[in-house]
């Protein structure tokens, strides 16, 4: 794992952007009872922490289950600065968590307020946990930041969002990635950040699929625990070494399949739909990594809302999976079983409601928890239950060494952050997270010479704007596609470029009001797009989403979440009017939700889908185009005709999916489907062997063959069907998958292992258990083209 971000240095070395050497000594001096075993980092965590808590008041250990966030200003001077003064009038005896200290104020668009500077941010950290250390015990504070596909914050790298990692279907990369993250984070003095997100999501209207890994258990789940490998460190070593960040699993559960398809909706969803569908990647995190921190959903499950759902957090999450961490709520959401939910009248009601269930951290502002003080005195709330809790959050600090390593003692590695190194990781994930989903031929552009000089029309709302996605950070730079396609074309083509449409007024993903553009305007703009590519060799058209489009819908008054797939305002007229030309159009997608446009489908020469790809997008893109990257994603969704098919997942049940009048009940574009370049072949599955004993695993060997003339990445996909079992099984599961590179003409045995829990089924007394019986294995390039074998399972 990644360590040099984060240079370990002593409190006296201190550089210029840090806390000066004398108050550093003053801190060090002042360190309250020194000579604690809790300040001893040679003893366990468990011993640490029992003498901590038997040291603190009923205050201190109250303190510790609150954060700030959007009550920061109260803290903080008129240059919005940490204001130490401030802080100890208003929490005496500490306080557990801040989010966000990269921020100014809380909530807020950083085009409004601009997020702190690289050293302003050290500056804040430092202060604040110098403000800790001086408090009776010297507890310090938790701070966090969002970082699900790139610190969110100033200068930091921008990789693709989830889906579009998901989209590589390269566990490996998306660990080498979120260990990138991690050292960028730490190296800023924070310890934890609120990624990755695990909802498996089945329903494209919800604006958070961008957020996900996909519709696929076991797809979300290898990428899940990569992304917490990438972020902790692989194993199971609850401790963070130099460079790494805790990782908080969210959201349990149910999440990504709302009712409607609207954010935070009721989970319409069995037990055994939850057990099968969206706990294994929850499961599968806890069992194989050191994850520390759990955040509970927005939604409710059979009339309950998460975040006073015992069973869900206390029932399955620690008894049955023995899950020992921290569950934090989601942003605001102990409050909402007040204001949305209606299960109780007021806040100290819903703490209550919270803390029974297992809730341990308020985030972000503690305003349910700040009336944890009255309830214990009123006997609702037992010391018992406190302590719990806060033995919790003390065992994430000391695993975290921030007892230890509070300090950032040397900015270096933090003003080198989005340095060449994440810039060319960025660059190498945008180009492995795009899809190509058609080519007539058109694909890849030829290099142009300067004695050609064709005309390339690069048109469209999405041509000259490098979208990143939800939850963004600023990085140093972006390429949008047009900058790409002119710094690689250079002056060998004549490069015509017209924006066609606006998709909306205002791209900002913080603003709340979302107005589409002015048809009008939208229709002289297409005029002049035509006139300008009237005289193209070819047309490359940039359609899709803005990051309004397609968000979280946090609010009544901010919503992300739509009743319609189809591209929105005027960009089909566009591309209609693109079409009339005569012109090959080469349609590249950028948006957050997968591409339902049925006519974009039919009618262009070719299609590639790249989402939001990050930072380095547009240099990403023109590769592909012309064909100096071989695009090898694979979708992580079933793509819909139409919303009328929904919900369409490709691991349906047998009595789904008969058919409706009129319309098709195929996809438009079916799970783990992307094209190439070039052309492979894979061959017939072999299995390890033919029979297997329940609670045995057994290994697919299948060659795969490069046939055609260019080097590629195929995706080999293993899928399994229960044919007979006493519950409905789905007609087809991944259950596993490897990405091969191969030379032309290259040919390579693949070998996929199948688990033995993946013959597992729940039966009808909600049971695990492996059925015998015949398993049809599946092996291809997607989920509706693939070779079949049998195999046996017996007692």
């Amino acid at each position: 794992m990644r360590g040099t971000l984060l240079v370990a240095a002593s409190l006296a070395a201190l550089s210029p952007v840090t806390i000066p050497a004398a108050i550093a000594q003053e801190t060090a001096a002042a360190r309250p009872m020194a000579d604690a075993p809790y300040w001893d980092a040679s003893l366990p965590t468990e011993q640490r922490v029992a003498d901590l808590m038997a040291r603190m008041t009923l205050e201190e250990k109250l303190a510790q289950m609150i954060s700030a966030w959007t009550n920061k200003p109260e803290i903080q001077d008129e240059a919005n600065f940490f204001d130490s003064a401030k802080a100890r009038e208003l929490y005496p005896h500490g306080i557990g968590f801040f989010a966000r200290p990269s921020d100014l104020q809380g909530a807020g668009s950083p085009r409004i307020f601009k997020p702190r500077s690289i050293e302003e941010s050290i500056r804040y950290v430092n202060a604040l946990q110098q403000w800790a250390r001086l408090t009776r015990l010297g507890i310090p504070v938790m701070t966090h930041e969002e970082s699900l596909h790139g610190l969110a914050a100033l200068d930091a790298t921008s990789f693709p969002q989830s889906i579009g990692l998901a989209s590589t279907w390269d566990p490996d990369l998306v660990r080498e990635i979120n260990d990138y993250i991690a050292s960028e984070v730490r190296a800023r003095g924070v310890h934890q950040v609120l990624s990755p997100v695990v909802d498996v999501a089945r329903d494209p209207r919800w604006g958070r699929i961008e957020e996900t890994f996909g519709e696929d258990p076991y797809l979300v789940s290898e990428m899940g625990v990569a992304a917490v490998e990438g972020l902790q460190g692989v194993g199971t070593d609850r401790k963070l070494k130099p460079g790494q960040v805790m990782a908080t699993l969210k959201h349990m559960t149910g999440h990504g399949q709302p009712e409607s398809g609207t954010n935070t909706g009721p989970a319409q969803i069995s037990e055994r739909t939850l057990r099968e569908m969206f706990f294994p990647p929850f499961k599968e995190v806890i069992d194989r990594t050191a994850i520390d921190a759990v955040m509970a959903s927005y939604n409710e499950i059979d009339g309950i809302p998460s975040h006073s759902n015992r069973w869900l957090l206390e029932d399955v999450l620690r008894d049955e999976w023995g899950y020992e961490g921290a569950v934090v709520s989601d942003y605001f959401a102990i409050e909402e079983m007040v204001s949305r939910h209606k299960i109780t009248e007021d806040i100290p009601g819903a703490a209550v409601l919270a803390m029974n269930a297992g809730v341990d951290i308020d985030f972000p502002d503690g305003v349910a928890y700040r009336t944890l003080p009255q309830l214990v005195a009123d006997g609702r709330i037992s010391q018992e239950q406190i302590d719990t809790a806060v033995e919790r959050i003390l065992t994430m600090k000391f695993n975290a060494g921030l007892f230890e390593e509070p300090f950032v003692t040397d900015s270096a590695p933090a003003l080198a952050s989005n340095n060449a190194e994440g810039i060319a990781l960025a660059r190498q994930a945008a180009a492995k997270s795009l899809i190509l989903l058609k080519n007539d031929g058109v694909l890849p552009l030829a290099m142009p010479t300067s004695s050609q000089k064709p005309t390339i029309a690069v048109v469209g709302p999405n041509a000259d704007v490098a979208r990143l996605g939800g939850y963004y950070g600023i990085p140093r730079d972006t390429v949008t596609p047009l900058e790409g396609i002119r710094a690689l074309v250079g002056e060998r083509a004549n490069i015509i470029h017209a924006p066609g449409v606006s998709i909306t007024e205002n791209d900002d993903w913080w603003a709340d009001e979302v107005e589409l553009s002015d048809p009008a305007e939208n229709r002289r703009m297409i005029a002049e797009a035509v006139e300008a590519a009237r005289g193209a060799d070819v047309i490359v058209l940039f359609v899709g989403d803005t990051e309004q489009t397609s968000r979280e819908g946090w609010a009544d008054n901010h919503l992300g979440d739509r009743t319609s797939l189809d591209l929105v305002g005027e960009q089909n007229e566009l591309f209609a009017a693109m079409k009339a030309l005569g012109k090959p159009v080469v349609t590249v997608l950028v948006n957050g939700r997968p591409p339902s446009y049925p006519t974009i489908a039919e009618q262009s020469d070719a299609i590639l889908e790249t989402w939001y790809a990050g930072e380095q997008q547009g240099t990403a893109i023109a590769d592909a185009l012309f064909g100096r990257v071989n695009p090898g994603g694979k979708l992580p969704v079933t793509v819909a005709r139409n919303v009328g098919q929904l919900p369409n997942f490709y691991n349906y049940k047998p009595s789904a999916r008969r058919g409706y009048l009129f319309s098709d009940v195929s996809p438009l574009y079916p799970f783990g489907f992307g094209l190439s370049y070039t052309d492979f072949e894979i061959g017939a599955p072999v299995l390890s062997s033919a029979s297997i004993t329940a609670g045995q695993g057994v290994t697919v060997r299948v060659p795969v063959t490069n046939t055609g003339s260019m080097a590629g990445d195929e995706v080999v996909q293993v899928y399994l069907r229960d044919q007979i079992s006493s519950v409905t099984r789905p007609v087809k599961e991944l259950v596993g998958f490897e990405r091969v590179t191969l030379e032309p003409g290259e040919t390579r045995q693949v070998d996929i292992a199948i688990r033995p829990d993946a013959f597992a089924l729940w039966n009808r007394d909600m049971e695990r258990v492996t059925e015998p019986g015949t398993f049809t294995i599946m092996v291809g390039s997607n989920s509706a083209e693939l070779a079949e074998t049998e195999l046996e399972v017996t007692p």
